[in-house]
């Protein structure tokens, strides 16, 4: 069966930057199970999913656009230390998980540190970069609404 909308994707899958670094893989433990066409997602990746079967094993490149998007200046912001209440040493790099004005959970990571001010970056942390997928197909079944 070829991968199409609605179907139920089992797939393994490494994710390295530009430098071959891995940054997350499903390699070492369960696959990654998704309904096809439904965002569940990147799009980038999604699309180079299309028509693939069980079995394949193939690399994809997924540029930001497709990805996880450019980075965007209008999500840094600049907080106030006490929003870091609990946390004595904070530094540039370190990251957090915080609610945005919806309720939804994101990743917050320190840019930089200044007396009482913070400057955090709330884009996806993988935001502007250009990511390197090797995927194996492990299944590809009908949506048995299961």
């Amino acid at each position: 069966m070829i991968i199409k909308d609605g179907n139920i994707v089992s797939m393994h899958y490494s994710l390295k930057n530009k430098t071959g670094e891995v940054i997350n893989a499903s390699t070492d433990g369960e696959p990654l199970v998704f309904k096809y066409g439904t965002g569940a997602i990147i799009p980038g990746l999604e699309k180079d999913l299309a028509g693939k079967s069980a079995g394949e094993e193939f690399s994809v490149e997924v540029k930001p656009e497709e990805g996880y998007g450019e980075v965007n200046p209008a999500l840094f912001a600049v907080l106030k230390r006490e929003a870091f209440t609990g946390i004595d040493d904070i530094k540039p790099g370190m990251q957090f998980e915080a609610q945005d004005e919806n309720g939804n959970s994101q990743i917050i990571t320190v840019k930089s540190v200044k007396d009482e001010e913070i400057t955090v970056d709330r884009n996806h942390p993988l935001a502007g970069e250009t990511l390197y997928f090797d995927i194996n197909i492990v299944s590809v079944k009908a949506d048995s609404d299961e």
